[in-house]
């Protein structure tokens, strides 16, 4: 049974949601403002957040600050803001993912199972596989169809860093602060670049990419 805080204003909406995860199996709870969700999750420990953007008291960043300082719980947005600056914002406080409202219950509760999966404690891992793909992060070593793959330096911390962290988008922002530090945070033709590269010497399809992923306008995923 998954533990999940729902965040929302809307009664109708969040009663919805309640319903829904009830008849899942999953345990849900509700805040309607934004220092209840602080006050809950500190109290009940969900394992999961469903935040609205558009609180009565306070701006949903300022609730995924709140969270982020002390839990790194999994936290999807839903919102009705359609500016995708608000889905940068978003993901730069500390969400794990957006979805606009109105949305599918079932896309929603396939988002939230993901969340879940990517949050729970795993075994270390030295050597992720990917298709043809074996990357062995403890060796900072590529093979493809067995055979080594040779990197520059800048295109495997490229490549760890999503590997890393697998199945979740990064945002633009972060990994150039991971790669190239703070001061290249605007500096998105590198990530162009970077990820032309890798992924001509990876993938079988560069123009159709299986595991390196863009999401548009806001940053990259790498797929299993």
């Amino acid at each position: 049974m998954t533990r999940v805080l729902v965040v929302e204003d809307d009664r109708a909406l969040a009663d919805a949601l309640v319903i829904n995860l009830r008849a899942r199996g999953e345990q849900a709870m509700v805040a309607r403002d934004g220092a209840s969700a602080l006050r809950s999750a500190a109290a009940e420990t969900p394992d999961v957040v469903l935040l609205d953007l558009g609180l009565p008291d306070m701006d949903g960043l300022e609730v995924i600050a709140g969270l982020r300082g002390w839990t790194e719980v999994p936290i999807i947005v839903l919102s009705a803001r359609d500016a995708q600056r608000d889905t940068v914002l978003a993901l730069d406080a500390g969400a794990d993912d957006f979805v606009r409202k109105p949305f599918g219950m079932d896309e929603l509760f396939a988002r939230l199972r993901a969340a879940v999966r990517r949050s729970a404690p795993r075994a270390d891992e030295p050597v992720v596989v990917a298709g043809d793909l074996e990357i062995d992060l403890a060796a900072a070593r590529v093979r493809r169809h067995g055979d080594d793959v040779r990197l520059t330096p800048t295109e495997w911390h490229v490549l760890e860093v999503l590997v890393r962290q697998r199945g979740r988008l990064v945002p633009r922002i972060e990994l150039l602060r991971e790669v190239w530090g703070p001061a290249y945070e605007t500096e998105t033709n590198y990530l162009r670049v970077y990820l032309a590269q890798l992924r001509r010497k990876l993938e079988a399809d560069s123009s159709h990419p299986r595991h390196l992923v863009t999401e548009p306008g806001l940053g990259y995923r790498f797929e299993t």
